[in-house]
This record gives C-alpha cells, structure tokens and sequence, in this order.
C-alpha cells in the first residue's frame, strides 16, 4: 500500500473579491489503534508515514518499553488502522499507571508531571555538549528547508535530530507529539546515542514537549515557538537548555545557557 501524507480537495477560493475554484493540498489525518499484549492500550491520531517508528517511540515513551528488542513482534494493519504489539513481558495492569498525577523529585526541587510513568521514565540530561549560536539558526533553516510535507499543506509540525553541525534526521505529523515519538523509534531502532544530539522542532515548547525531549534524552531543545512557564521550570530541573524562538538572526535562551555559545 502507497503511503502518502497528504493529497488534493477541491476547494472554493476567495481572492480579492473573486471565488474560484482550485485544488489544495491537505494533510492526512489516519488514526492508528494499538495493540499490546492483545489488549487495547492507545489510539493515535497521525499522519500515515512512519507509522512502526511512531509505535515504537510511542510505547518507549509511555514506560512501556526501554528497548527496541522488548518487543518480540509488531504486526501493522495500516489499512484498516491497527498495529498489534507482542513484548517478551506482561503490561502493568495498574490502572493509575498511566492516569495519577504524581509529584516527583530531582536534585532536591519538586517537579510536578501528569503521570507516574512520566516520572519514570524522564531522564535528567547529564550532557555536557555545547553549540554556538550561528549553530541555533543553522539547523533551524535547515530543518525548514526539509519540511517538505509543511511547504506543501501547511499542516503539520516537523521535528528533526541533529548533531550541532548537520541534521540527521527529520520526521513530520499532524501531532507535535506523533513527530518525536517517530524520531525517538528510530532511534531505538538503530541504538543510536542521543546524549550528544540536538532536537529542532516547529512547536511550541510545552511542558508535555519538555518531558517527551526528557524521555528521549537530549540535553538542547531548539524551537521556532514559545515555551511554557512549566516547560522552563521542568528544563531547569532536568537540566536541558530550552531556545525558543529561533528567526533569522535571534532566539531566546529560556535554561542552562551555558551550552550555548557565541
């Protein structure tokens, strides 16, 4: 089956006093119901691509899974919307597991996080990486310039991995959380070490954002948007460096600025 993330409608057009008729380019919306264990355990809403990454940076990031090797097969229906996940262990069966708000510690300090696997699973970065400034704005306009299916729609968010010199990767979905759990699948997949990487992303930086980069284990975010008042406090306490909006020639640095340099 073809795999697309987008396609044309026919539209009504209005410009400068005149209707007409056109074709746009819209983004694909496919829900995507997950399996594990034969029990249903989440459905996403996505864009149809990389659709056995996002599964598997998905479950990594709820706790479910540390590895890519936990999980003894993965079976995708991606007609009919379904994607069936057997791991070599049984699932928790807390009910709370993934509902109770929970209040976790970190160097001394409270950090509040929506759910017990969140406190679980969100790594404090012990990078020591640095990136200029010219860096920032560097990989920023490169990840814009690869944001293929955005330039075409105008409806989707994009998020790449990078090293401080060059972009590795770069995923989009309609979901600003789908595009880094599909990063973060790769990854898993290729034992790739995300201590020294960077993660560029189009969205606003909220606290939900911080804690899945938390989850990955990057040590920089950098964002074309604004972050959070929780997403700085959560950066802080984890401690990666939060940049927010990047333009041409200027960002802010919301934490730990001490990895950036001029």
């Amino acid at each position: 089956m073809e795999r697309k993330a987008s396609h044309y409608t026919p539209i009504i057009m209005y410009n400068e006093g005149v209707f007409q008729q056109k074709e746009d380019e819209i983004a694909i919306e496919k829900p995507i119901t997950i399996y594990v264990n034969d029990e249903e355990f989440a459905t996403l809403v996505c864009t149809p691509l990389h659709i056995e990454e996002l599964v598997v940076g998905f479950l990594a990031s709820e706790g479910i899974i540390f590895f890519a090797s936990d999980i003894q097969s993965l079976e995708l229906d991606e007609e009919r919307g379904f994607a069936y996940v057997l791991l070599n262990k049984t699932l928790s069966t807390d009910p709370t597991f993934f509902t109770k708000r929970v209040i976790g510690s970190c160097c001394g300090k409270s950090r509040q996080f929506y759910f017990q696997n969140d406190a679980r699973t969100a790594k404090t970065s012990t990078s020591q990486m640095t990136i200029t400034a010219e860096q920032c704005l560097s990989l920023m306009g490169e990840m814009h310039k690869k944001s293929e299916v955005f330039s075409r729609t105008g409806g989707v968010h994009n998020a790449a991995l990078c090293s401080v010199d060059e972009i590795m990767l770069t995923r989009s979905d309609i979901g600003r959380h789908n595009a880094l759990d599909k990063l973060y699948g790769f990854c898993l997949y290729e034992r790739i070490n995300l201590r020294d990487k960077v993660l560029v992303f189009s969205g606003r930086i909220s606290s939900e954002i911080l804690t899945k980069a938390a989850k990955i284990g990057v040590g920089i975010v950098l964002s074309k948007s604004a972050p959070t008042d929780l997403a700085i406090k959560l950066a802080e306490d984890l401690n990666i460096t939060a940049v927010g909006f990047i333009r041409s020639h200027s960002f802010n640095v919301y934490s730990h600025p001490f990895r950036v340099l001029l």
